[in-house]
């Protein structure tokens, strides 16, 4: 076993995506995720995932920012993605465009996130750092999921969060 690099790697890759192309159309809205690291690593995450589009709402940082660009690689001129002010304005749009809009937050109504039944065509919302997703963008969406914690800690990272989530809805077809 060798690691693969440059062309190698390219043509792994490459390859990979065609015989296994994503069943799913997946979007992120970040609803007030207020630290610039955050956001580079989740425009990281929305290009290697595929995502369709990233929404940034309430005070989100938005690039052309120095820190989202260096932790982001510059995916924010890859990755499509716009500025919305108002997240529950930002997830109608979303519905009325056919998709299914779930929260990544602890909630009364959450459920495991491997458990939740994803449509083909899915945004998840995550939320501030330390606030979550306000109470009146989860009355908006369609449902709520949880990552189950182990150990002491009660959360994730928010990108790290998304990160699962996602790959999961994207595979959760298999």
């Amino acid at each position: 076993m060798k690691p693969l690099i440059g062309t190698d790697l390219k043509r792994f890759l490459r390859d990979y995506k065609r015989q296994h192309p994503p069943e799913r159309k997946l979007a992120a809205l970040l609803q007030s995720v207020e630290y610039p690291v955050n956001v580079g690593s989740i425009f990281r995450l929305a290009d290697g995932a595929g995502m369709s589009e990233l929404i940034l709402t309430g005070i989100t940082p938005t690039p052309p920012h120095p820190t989202i660009d260096k932790v982001g690689r510059f995916k924010s001129q890859r990755v499509p993605w716009h500025y919305e002010k108002d997240p529950v304005a930002a997830v109608n749009q979303l519905k009325a465009e056919g998709y299914h809009v779930v929260a990544v937050e602890l909630s009364d109504t959450a459920v495991p996130y491997h458990q939740y039944q994803y449509p083909k065509n899915t945004c998840l919302v995550v939320g501030h750092e330390d606030h979550g997703v306000t109470k009146a963008t989860l009355a908006v969406c369609d449902g709520a999921v949880f990552l189950p914690m182990y150990g002491k800690g009660q959360s994730l990272n928010v990108h790290i969060a998304l990160s699962i989530v996602s790959y999961h809805v994207l595979h959760s077809g298999d």
